[in-house]
């Protein structure tokens, strides 16, 4: 009895010394709601992130993911549980602006580094210290990317329509700068809700300006309601947008509406067009060959790159801070974040990552690649 009071003993001494050597991450993402054609593509970059590496250092990796439905509410709630009840080392979510900002708050509050996979603007909490980066591009950079574009193709001229919402805000403000510095005039600022069926309105005001172009701030599915208007219009000019279009539904539901259409991507979009001496091309290569393994598909976006990104700054990161801390414990969570913060020439699929501690965005131009949609592909634009 006694050895086996002993034995009882040394194994719950044993599961306590281990039970948090694996590192916890919290993951995000829309199932449901309209950000879900979105937020599936991040649940299956994310599969192939783990089919791509399930442990670091030696220390196995538990992925605990929840859905929040499109609903900043709930993508509160969601941060706040995997925080406080699951004692997550890293946060990482999610498919729209709105509750990927909702879950920074979050992250600032309960200080639990935050990995953002949708583009939006991240500011430090009240005491000056930063919890979140940012895997996107900028928006600004991804419209100044298009803009510059317009500007080679002869554009002087071109009406803006977007979502009414903060994706929305991040494009049209993002167009401003670069258009005033490359001479083009914005000629509308048209809005419609992500649940909208119908863009009529917006789109007659807009025919009336004559514009040379129209500058689309919409994403996926949403996204392919003003082309298919415009079309039904008689539009016949060009069509520019962000990555927020590389998306099979927008492709498929926009059709022809949508053909010719030249947006902003990250290079992975179209990998194996790249030159082999680009730094995106092995990488991506390897993200696709995981996805497909994960998925049982073939990968066609940008979005899923973007969660499969996060992972390897996470992995690049963990690795440092087990160094001088142990996972499941506050002062992991800060060296964690501090390991991501000081990210220096990481290679992704989409760009190479520098982090610092005053800047949570960590790309530059080379993370930005032009492509034309022809016969329902994204083709390479030098």
């Amino acid at each position: 009895m006694k050895n086996s009071i002993v034995a009882a003993a040394i194994a719950a001494s044993l599961w306590a010394g281990t039970a948090h050597a694996q590192i916890t991450v919290g993951f995000v993402t829309s199932q449901s709601g309209p950000g879900s054609s979105i937020g599936v593509l991040y649940d299956r970059g994310m599969k192939a992130a783990v089919e791509y590496a399930s442990s670091v250092g030696g220390e196995k990796i538990k992925l605990i993911q929840l859905d929040d439905g499109s609903d900043p509410s709930a993508a509160t709630r969601n941060a706040r549980k995997l925080v406080e009840e699951n004692k997550v080392d890293l946060l990482i979510g999610t498919a729209t602006a709105a509750s990927t900002s909702a879950m920074v708050a979050v992250a600032n509050e309960l200080k639990v580094p935050l990995i953002a996979i949708s583009p939006i603007t991240v500011a430090a909490n009240e005491s000056g210290d930063r919890w979140a980066i940012v895997m996107p591009q900028p928006p600004s950079l991804m419209v100044k990317v298009v803009v510059d574009r317009m500007k080679r193709d002869g554009v002087k001229q071109f009406a803006f329509i977007g979502f009414s919402d903060a994706w929305g805000d991040l494009v049209y403000n993002g167009a401003q700068k670069p258009a005033e510095a490359d001479g083009l005039k914005i000629l509308t600022n048209e809005r419609y809700a992500r649940t909208d069926t119908s863009v009529t309105g917006q789109v007659l005001k807009m025919m009336a300006t004559k514009p040379d172009a129209v500058l689309l701030g919409g994403a996926a599915t949403q996204g392919a309601l003003p082309p298919l208007t415009l079309a039904d219009r008689g539009y016949k000019g060009p069509l520019y947008g962000t990555p927020a279009l590389l998306n099979a539904d927008f492709i498929r539901v926009g059709g022809k509406a949508v053909e010719g259409v030249q947006v902003s991507g990250g290079p992975v979009i179209v990998a194996e067009q790249l030159p082999d001496s680009h730094f995106s091309k092995k990488v991506s290569m390897e993200f696709r060959a995981a996805y497909q393994k994960a998925n049982g598909m073939a990968t066609t976006d940008g979005f899923s790159a973007y969660s499969f990104d996060a992972w390897l700054v996470f992995l690049d990161a963990a690795k440092r801070a087990m160094a001088t801390a142990k996972p499941g414990t506050p002062e992991y969570r800060v060296a964690l974040k501090n390991a991501i913060f000081s990210t220096k020439d990481l290679v992704g699929t989409h760009a190479i990552y520098n982090f610092t501690p005053s800047d949570s965005y960590g790309v530059d131009e080379r993370s930005l690649v032009l492509v034309r949609l022809v016969n329902g592909q994204w083709k390479y634009e030098p």
